[in-house]
């Protein structure tokens, strides 16, 4: 009889575990929507006018610039990389697309030519990267100072004004009631989002952040996919330049100083891992968000410029604190053991 009782005791299931609570996870799906949803009801209690429409198009127009950045830089640290060189990508895409448009060259063939012009600076900072195998950081650290310096040289250290500018209604202009920035920021986002999750290059860009070694021997050309990145990145940088030229309506050889960190902070509080392979374009998008909503209600709370840059110094150090947690999220799982039937507990 307790041969027959082990045996049933034996043959009883355990019971499962319990999920382990995965930090990385939580933080993709609810703690940066948590986040948000602070962030606005906090602003709207404490901020004048915060909620009010016209403010809120406001907030739309004002991060566009910075979440088409995002939107490229994206791609780059999903594959592992970074590029510190879109601000100053955006200055001389502003500035070739202004002096297009003064020379008399139609207005979409003028855009067309600054986001030409920050593709072919991101290929630059592929192919060095990818074909010369130089760390990404120091490649783009480099034309980051070398295109900022142009931006400076073709203008003369001034800014070049046109009352006139052909294509100012990108930057100012509206559709059907919303600013043509955040339309054209949509756009960007919505071809973002089909390429990373609805196609083959987009499997390969997570695959090479992942495992590039893998990806290769598995048959991706890792090259000619970092080399690619960086181009979307420039391009996105050259558009976002000439949406910030249309703006101001000038080519101001200091636009896009500081936006690589805003870029970076807003891809990062989305939920992308700086180490690559992981991350959601949508992510990004809400980082954006939370970033151009901070940066609204600081103003509108009349908080002064360098206490803004404090803030935005945290709010830095905290997302790259928040990969770094989700990298060792494996501290932050836990499960509770339930004991087997039969044990006498």
């Amino acid at each position: 009889m307790n041969a027959a009782r082990d045996e049933t005791t034996q043959a009883t299931p355990t019971a499962p575990d319990r999920a382990p609570f995965d930090f990385a996870k939580w933080w993709d799906r609810v703690g940066i929507l948590m986040v948000l949803m602070t962030l606005v009801i906090l602003m709207s209690a404490i901020a004048p006018n915060f909620n009010r429409v016209d403010n809120l198009l406001n907030i739309a127009r004002a991060i566009s610039v910075n979440a088409i950045l995002a939107a490229g830089m994206t791609l780059v640290i999903l594959t592992g990389g970074i590029d510190l060189s879109v601000g100053s990508i955006v200055a001389v895409s502003g500035v070739v697309s202004v002096i297009a448009a003064i020379a008399g060259v139609p207005a979409p063939a003028a855009i067309c030519i600054g986001v030409a012009a920050g593709a072919a600076c991101g290929l630059i900072n592929g192919a060095l990267t990818a074909y010369l195998s130089l760390a990404p950081f120091i490649v783009t650290l480099g034309t980051m100072t070398f295109l900022r310096g142009l931006a400076y040289t073709i203008t003369e250290g001034q800014p070049i004004v046109s009352s006139s500018l052909n294509f100012k209604a990108i930057g100012n202009g509206y559709l059907w009631g919303v600013p043509m920035p955040a339309l054209v920021m949509a756009i960007v986002y919505l071809i973002v989002w089909f390429i990373l999750e609805r196609t083959r290059y987009g499997r390969h860009v997570y695959a090479v952040g992942g495992n590039a070694e893998a990806a290769k021997l598995a048959g991706v050309r890792v090259k000619r996919v970092i080399t690619s990145v960086y181009v979307l990145a420039g391009g996105c940088a050259g558009l976002a330049g000439v949406i910030f030229a249309a703006r101001v309506i000038s080519a101001q050889p200091t636009a896009g100083t500081g936006y690589e960190l805003d870029a970076i902070a807003a891809v990062v509080l989305g939920g992308t891992s700086l180490a690559g392979g992981r991350g959601r374009i949508v992510g990004t998008l809400i980082g954006s968000v939370i970033l151009g909503v901070l940066g609204t209600g600081l103003i509108l709370l009349n908080v002064p410029f360098f206490t803004q840059l404090l803030i935005k110094g945290v709010v830095i150090i905290v997302a790259v604190a928040i990969d770094s947690l989700k990298q060792r999220s494996g501290l932050f799982r836990f499960s509770k053991k339930v004991p087997p039937r039969g044990s006498g507990r």
